[in-house]
Formats: structure tokens, C-alpha cells, sequence
């Protein structure tokens, strides 16, 4: 299998994918696109890129291609099964879903506001009061997660799983921005932050030499 991913210093979906990738434990060839460098525009029509038109990740499994961060999770959940992934309690596991589907669908604001910037601790962030809602809304599902479905282990349902993947890049940005949050979520981001495999991610990050000026700038929006 191969995985192709952007940037790991900016690209949070590519983050997803990746995490996914790690958590069915299969083996996988990891490939980084630099995203919007030189010739981006000829890049992402090429065969490797073309089935998604240069989005990553984008996973190919033989003659399978699946792109999509939450595609991808979902490929991996049927190969190895979806435990691995998914709470086994019926009611944690449908509130596991409903929040990666809204972290995949949603926080408009905040993803706009604070692009997934790993290197980088911004001072002075002014973030608009719909990107703060946004955080207010993740900060009071992970209290939810934590309290009703929590106590089996340092994660939102417990154990690493499908709802930990998706708000990883969230945990990062509530760093980099220096977003004050409560001790419950402060402990569940110190959790996710020193994850083996986040650990993996950042080191990585840190020594890419790209740089994305646009993703580089403290927000003033406040």
C-alpha cells in the first residue's frame, strides 16, 4: 500500500489519513507531495494524484484508490477490523461517529482561522467569535467523551481510536495558537500530543524545510 500525503507541517487531513494508516497496523510505503510548490498545478494531475485532483491523502491499495481521510479510515476499519477503530459500546460508538463526522464536516471557522502550523507557536492570536464557538463546541464534546465514555483510558472514548485521529490536528492548532482550555482538555491534548506516533508526525515535521507563507500568519480576526 502506499500513502501520499502533503506536508506534515500544514496538512491535517493528511495528518488523519496517516494516523488511520498507523492505528489498522498494516504495513504502507508513505510518500510526501509538497503542497502548492513549484509545478502544483502539473503535480496533482499526475496518475498518483489524479483521482482525488491533488487532495490528500490519498491512499492505493493495489488497483484500489481511496481518497479522503475518513474514506480512508473506513477502508482500514474493514480490513482489519472495526473495533480497532470504533468504541465496542453501541452508544459510545455512535457518539464516536457522530463527532468524526462533524469534525469532518464542520468548524468552518476555525479551520480557516488556524491552519494546522505544528512548528509554530503564534503570539497574539485575535480569533473571530465564530472560530472561538467553533472551540467551545469541540471543548464540550470532549468533555462528554471524557466523562461518559472516558474512564477506560487517557482518550476520548478511552483507548486511541477513529474520534483521537480526527481531532489530533484540533489538538495542534489549540497549541500553536495558545488556546487557554480547561485541565480536562489540557490533559487529553498533553495525551494525544505525546502519542508515539504524534511524536513520530512532529519530529518529522520539524525537519521539512517547506514553507507555506499564507499558513505562516498570526490570525487578527478578534
Amino acid at each position: 500500500m502506499k500513502l501520499i500525503i502533503g506536508n506534515k507541517n500544514y496538512s491535517s487531513w493528511s495528518l488523519r489519513g496517516w494516523l488511520a494508516a498507523k492505528q489498522s497496523g498494516l504495513g504502507f510505503e508513505e510518500i510526501i507531495t509538497p503542497l502548492f510548490g513549484e509545478n502544483w498545478d502539473n503535480r496533482r494531475e499526475t496518475e498518483s494524484l489524479q483521482p482525488s485532483f491533488g487532495k490528500v491523502p490519498i491512499l492505493w491499495d493495489g488497483d484500489n484508490v481511496i481518497w479522503d481521510s475518513l474514506a480512508i479510515m473506513e477502508y482500514f476499519a474493514d480490513r482489519v477490523g472495526r473495533d480497532r477503530f470504533w468504541p465496542k459500546d453501541e452508544s459510545a460508538r455512535g457518539m464516536a461517529r457522530a463527532m468524526v463526522a462533524e469534525m469532518h464536516s464542520s468548524y468552518a471557522a476555525l479551520r480557516s482561522e488556524c491552519p494546522m502550523n505544528i512548528r509554530r507557536k503564534f503570539e497574539g492570536a485575535q480569533l473571530s467569535e465564530a472560530c472561538q464557538q467553533d472551540i467551545v463546541r469541540v471543548l464540550g464534546l470532549w468533555a462528554e467523551a471524557r466523562s461518559r465514555f472516558g474512564s477506560g483510558g487517557p482518550f476520548l472514548f478511552g483507548t486511541f481510536g477513529a474520534a483521537d485521529i480526527f481531532y489530533a490536528p484540533v489538538v495542534s492548532r489549540l497549541i500553536s495558537y495558545q488556546v487557554a482550555v480547561p485541565g480536562f482538555a489540557a490533559a487529553y491534548m498533553q495525551a494525544v500530543w505525546e502519542h508515539d506516533w504524534m511524536q513520530e508526525w512532529i519530529k518529522a515535521s520539524e525537519e521539512e524545510e517547506w514553507v507555506i507563507e499564507q499558513y505562516e500568519v498570526t490570525p487578527q480576526n478578534g
